[in-house]
């Protein structure tokens, strides 16, 4: 237990100190009772579409079965979801953020994200490097998956994408020449 405590305060600190270094305009975390959290990283978060309806996006990782560490109702870390890596999971006010915290170059450069999609919705690829949910019937953009952003310590830019198979989002990373620990953030708000 005291492994895990350690390992949830090294990611918190880790991902922390990027967030900051970011500056205000960086979703909050809050309390939200629309978003659901599973106890396993792979029973991921169901989240709140625009429309009212809900998706849900796992993680899948090599130690997918790892119970979360609660900090707070909307705060919880997932210590040692593959090798060197850390998840710090996030509510906010729309939706979810999946800070992924590498901590060394032998954690994988890809990280897979299975979404679920209500009936009607699809994942709509953007300009951006993200993905909008949109409501096939009206056209509408109801959710959308941010693209990703990464940081290494010296808070140098790390490249992060996104690509899309079936219905998995893979975030890849691009973390071999960066300094230890690199935070990258996947994030999604209806």
């Amino acid at each position: 237990m005291r492994h895990a405590q350690d390992g949830a305060a090294a990611a918190m600190s880790a991902a922390s100190r990027i967030l900051v270094a970011r500056g205000k305009n960086e979703p909050q975390e809050v309390e939200n009772p629309d978003v659901a959290w599973g106890q396993r990283a792979r029973d991921g978060v169901w989240v709140p579409t625009k429309d009212g309806q809900r998706i849900h996006f796992g993680v899948d990782t090599a130690a997918a079965d790892t119970p979360a560490q609660m900090l707070r109702p909307t705060l919880r870390v997932f210590v040692g979801v593959d090798v060197d890596t850390d998840i710090v999971a996030q509510t906010t006010a729309g939706g979810v953020r999946l800070l992924t915290v590498i901590h060394g170059p032998g954690a994988p450069a890809e990280f897979r994200f299975p979404v679920s999609l209500a009936d009607g919705l699809v994942l709509e690829s953007m300009p951006s490097g993200g993905y909008d949910v949109v409501h096939l019937r009206y056209g509408a953009t109801v959710g959308r998956l941010y693209n990703p952003w990464a940081s290494d310590s010296m808070f140098r830019q790390v490249k992060a994408d996104y690509a899309l198979d079936g219905s998995v989002v893979t975030m890849r990373v691009q973390h071999a020449d960066a300094y230890y620990p690199v935070v990258a953030d996947p994030h999604y708000a209806r």
